[in-house]
């Protein structure tokens, strides 16, 4: 059974793990990738260097104004290092939304591991507050709700929207978790819940925009999913 300490732990990583994107704390604004002072980086350090900048740059901006020539400079390096690592700005596109939902997908794991119920972990991921920071610039909500607008995009179309399956996966997975324990519902369809939390959290800038009330429906809209979902125990 987890302690006091690890569940505080376990629950500070969770609201920490989804809006704190590559140990840059989103609701400040990103530090800038530098390479290390004094030697060459090695081939690994300079591709992850070039990951970070580009994980900043896509999460502030989005994919289609995100410039590569901002990504080298953020990573210290020429344009033409980044095409020779990740060969074209989908394939780096793809690579930072991999990195990104499994940064996601880990911390649920580790949230729900660490002792907290599925609909405990569930609440602080829907909590209104958490899902405002996740979708700042920034962080990595903001990158799934652009990532959702370019699953037709014939350049990144397709890895869009592989991530985002496997970010449903996860968020069956964990459903499914809940309902062997009891604190979901056992007649909720685990795969259709899932996508109805995804497009929840993904279509929180539109509510924000066009919602009259916002903050207080917001929470309406919360307390209402987890009655739906949970059993209450």
């Amino acid at each position: 059974m987890a302690t006091k300490n690890s569940r505080i732990l376990v629950t500070t990583k969770l609201w920490a793990g989804c809006y704190i994107l590559n140990g840059v704390n989103s609701s400040q604004p990103p530090a800038r990738s530098a390479k290390p002072r004094g030697r060459r980086l090695t081939a690994p350090e300079r591709r992850e260097s070039i990951l970070r900048a580009a994980t900043e740059v896509f999460s502030e901006t989005g994919y289609l104004r995100g410039r590569t020539s901002l990504i080298a400079a953020r990573a210290g390096v020429s344009e033409p290092v980044i095409f020779n690592n990740f060969g074209t700005k989908p394939a780096l596109y793809a690579a930072v939304l991999e990195r990104a939902v499994m940064s996601v997908c880990r911390t649920l794991r580790e949230a729900a591991l660490g002792g907290e119920s599925v609909p405990q972990v569930l609440g602080r991921f829907l909590e209104p507050a958490h899902v405002e920071r996740f979708h700042r610039p920034g962080a990595i909500g903001f990158l799934f709700a652009d990532a959702s607008t370019l699953t037709s995009d014939p350049g990144v179309g397709e890895a869009a929207g592989e991530y985002l399956r496997a970010f449903a996966a996860e968020l069956a997975d964990l459903l499914r978790q809940g309902q062997a324990a009891g604190g979901i519902r056992a007649g909720i369809n685990a795969d259709a819940a899932a996508w109805w939390l995804l497009s929840m959290v993904a279509t929180r800038a539109f509510r924000a925009t066009a919602m009259p009330g916002a903050d207080s429906l917001e929470a309406d809209l919360t307390a209402m999913t987890l009655a739906t979902l949970t059993t209450g125990i």
